[in-house]
């Protein structure tokens, strides 16, 4: 997949009702330059998928076929490529977050379960509260990298580092003195700004939360909280975000250490 096939990859977002813009493509590109993939049936072009290594975890997203194409293998045919060319990298894990339609296709490729996500949606409250957290500076950049990967077991450094490029005014942390207790950042949408990533401790996450949603307030937000972060939930559902749909956070290969509890918002069904 290359700049030319972004109309493609912009029209099977629409289609499917997905949130992702054209950053969004651009920014999979630059990750993954030659992770990016485009399948074609009877020489057209009909569907879409994405990697993402971070050493040796990789994520496969934006699995997207036209309509008229479903249920003829295309799916499963971008995937096992997909699958094939992380082999080819090196990656010990491959992680994903599957629609409810999506999850027999991943376990037929051998993924399996981790635990549940809910997209909550709604429109965003106005908060009267001070602020507790600052904006970033590019010297605690290091610092938030290294948080992240305590939490997710993840190396995410090439993502955070891009998401701040694109929008340095919207990443906020918050610190106890020289200790970093969290940060959060959001993005722009089709349908609602995506709040998310948000890694944090029990102490700063509904601080974050809470003080990101206040920034949007009056506007549509998405906000995609673990299950088993039932704080995260609590605290979602107390600002008036009703459950819009779920997703089911599956793996293939070794099975990594991150702690849903510390994962306020992900950072969307794409990236994980």
């Amino acid at each position: 997949m290359g700049v030319a096939d972004l109309p493609l990859g912009l029209r099977l977002c629409r289609q499917a009702g997905w949130n992702q813009i054209e950053s969004d493509w651009r920014r999979f590109m630059d990750m993954q330059p030659h992770g990016c993939f485009v399948a074609e049936l009877d020489a057209a072009p009909v569907g879409t998928t994405v990697t993402c290594s971070f050493g040796p975890v990789a994520w496969i997203a934006m699995v997207l076929v036209e309509v008229t194409a479903r249920r003829r293998g295309v799916a499963t045919s971008l995937l096992t490529h997909a699958l094939n060319f992380l082999n080819s990298q090196g990656v010990e894990t491959v992680r994903l977050d599957a629609t409810v339609a999506g999850q027999p296709v991943y376990e037929k490729l051998g993924f399996a379960p981790e635990y549940g996500l809910t997209r909550y949606a709604g429109t965003a409250p106005q908060v009267n509260a001070e602020s507790h957290s600052a904006g970033v500076a590019a010297s605690l950049l290091p610092g938030i990298v290294a948080f992240d990967r305590r939490m997710t077991g993840t190396h995410r450094e090439k993502m955070l580092l891009r998401l701040f490029e694109e929008a340095p005014e919207a990443m906020r942390v918050l610190q106890r003195g020289d200790q970093l207790d969290g940060f959060v950042t959001v993005r722009r949408g089709a349908n609602a700004t995506q709040i998310g990533p948000c890694i944090a401790t029990s102490t700063a996450g509904p601080l974050l939360l809470s003080e990101a949603l206040g920034r949007w307030a009056g506007r549509p937000v998405f906000v995609d909280v673990p299950c088993d972060n039932t704080d995260a939930v609590e605290a979602v559902e107390a600002k008036g975000l009703k459950a819009q749909r779920h997703f089911t956070r599956m793996y293939r290969g070794k099975r990594i250490a991150d702690c849903p509890q510390a994962i306020w918002a992900s950072s969307g069904p794409e990236k994980g």
